[in-house]
C-alpha cells in the first residue's frame, strides 16, 4: 500500500476509491473461479487507465474493489469501462455458468457505489473489510433473489 503522495505534472495526490458492483437482479451467480479471472481483467483495465487495483474480493452477488487513481480520472467513465469489459469477458469465458441467470449481454446492475477512502475510513479498515468478504462456492448456487 502506498502512503506517500504521487506526483504527476503540477499535482501531488493520494486518491483511493472503494467501488462496489452488484450483479443484475442480485443473482447469486459469481464463483471463486470467476473472481480470480475478474481480478486479472480489472487489474489490466485499471493499468490502461493509469490506475492500480489495490485490493479485490467479492461474494456470490457483488464485488468490492479498492483502487488507486489520479486526479485527472473521469471516475464515471472508468466504472462504465470496468463493468463493460468484465461483463463481456466473464460472459464469454463462463457461458455455461452464467447462461441460467442472464440471456442479455449484461452482468452488472446499472447502479454502483463508490466511496473515497480517507477521513471516514482508513485504508487498512477498508482493505480488511474487502478481504473479509465470503468466498463464493466453486459452482453457482443457482438461486435468484425475489
Amino acid at each position: 500500500m502506498h502512503k506517500t503522495l504521487n506526483t504527476r505534472g503540477h499535482a501531488a495526490f493520494s486518491l483511493y476509491y472503494h467501488l462496489v458492483l452488484t450483479t443484475k437482479y442480485r443473482h447469486r451467480c459469481l464463483t471463486a473461479e470467476m473472481l480470480v479471472r475478474m481480478r486479472e481483467v480489472l487489474a489490466s483495465v485499471l493499468a490502461d487507465w493509469r490506475c492500480e487495483l489495490v485490493e479485490f474480493n467479492g461474494e456470490v452477488d457483488h464485488v468490492h474493489l479498492l483502487l488507486r487513481a489520479h486526479p485527472a480520472l473521469n471516475l464515471a467513465s472508468l466504472v462504465g469501462n470496468l463493468k463493460t469489459v468484465t461483463s463481456r469477458r466473464l460472459r464469454a469465458e463462463f457461458v455455461e455458468q452464467l447462461r441460467p441467470f442472464y440471456w442479455k449481454p449484461m452482468l452488472w446492475n446499472k447502479a454502483y457505489a463508490v466511496v473515497s477512502v480517507g477521513p471516514h475510513a482508513s485504508l487498512e479498515v477498508v482493505m480488511r473489510y474487502i478481504q473479509d468478504q465470503d468466498t463464493p462456492p466453486a459452482r453457482p448456487v443457482c438461486s435468484k433473489v425475489d
